[in-house]
């Protein structure tokens, strides 16, 4: 009988060879990593964060996702960068009188160390938050993003640009020169001329009848409490919803079937 063709033997794997001095790997943490694992089980033991973290960071992300989604996180970013140097500024800025203001900010441009550069990025960050914002305004609009079951997350991003805004206008008279001092007083004008609430509103800002440290300490107080305590209030319901409902695709890109075995295991998870 004719002698049948062995069939190939399979290859066997070798394990690589260790470099000199590298230590094998026997599947177990080294002990900083071992430390900081134990570490994380003690708090998500006591706090369970475990949940929450996963149901934030692990979601679906629809096709057509595109650099033109991170304008948010790009708004936020810019929002944080304006909290943490505003707070700097804050520790050097004296809202106590008009002369002190102005001399104040004289102080931490041209003495403390740092300081004009700090007031550099608070100054122009203010315009970029500024731009993002709007940029992303228009992104969600353009994408029909605001539609059901959305319509909630876009009012909130409605007053969150309607407060970032004011932001920008109580900021702006801070240092209390001859520029933030004539433009703040056209900008209060313009409000005078408002509707049944315009001549109140103009009052409210002012303190009085005129300009002086009353204003100032208005400003600063809604500059530095009032306002952005209501935006970190907003931040963080934007943020839940846009994490509940997740984000649209672009209106040009179709929507994919799924899997109705994929489908199945999901409505078993829930």
């Amino acid at each position: 009988m004719p002698k049948l063709p062995m069939p190939p033997l399979p290859k066997v794997l070798l394990p690589k060879p260790k470099r000199p001095g590298e230590v094998p790997d026997d599947g177990q943490l080294s002990a900083p990593a071992e430390a900081g694992a134990t570490v994380v089980d003690w708090i998500d033991e006591r706090t369970s964060l475990t949940g929450p973290v996963r149901w934030t960071l692990f979601r679906k992300v629809p096709r057509g996702t595109n650099w033109a989604y991170t304008l948010g996180s790009a708004t936020l970013f810019a929002f944080l960068s304006q909290a943490i140097t505003g707070v700097f500024l804050a520790m050097y800025y004296r809202p106590d009188s008009a002369g002190g203001a102005y001399e104040s900010i004289r102080n931490i441009d041209d003495n403390v160390f740092l300081g004009q550069f700090v007031r550099g990025m608070h100054k122009w960050g203010a315009s970029v938050m500024i731009i993002l914002i709007f940029l992303h305004m228009g992104r969600v609009f353009f994408y029909g993003a605001y539609k059901y079951p959305r319509e909630l997350t876009w009012v909130i991003g409605v007053v969150l640009l309607i407060l970032t805004l004011v932001m920008g206008f109580t900021g702006y008279l801070l240092p209390f020169d001859q520029k933030s001092y004539w433009a703040s007083i056209v900008g209060v004008n313009i409000n005078s001329g408002g509707p049944l609430v315009g001549p109140f509103l103009s009052d409210f800002l002012r303190g009085g009848n005129e300009f002086g440290a009353t204003t100032l300490s208005r400003f600063y107080s809604i500059h530095m409490l009032l306002v952005p305590g209501l935006i970190i209030a907003l931040i963080g319901a934007h943020i839940y919803l846009v994490t509940k409902l997740g984000t649209t695709a672009p209106p040009w890109v179709k929507p994919e079937e799924e899997d109705p075995v994929i489908q199945d295991l999901e409505r078993a998870e829930v």
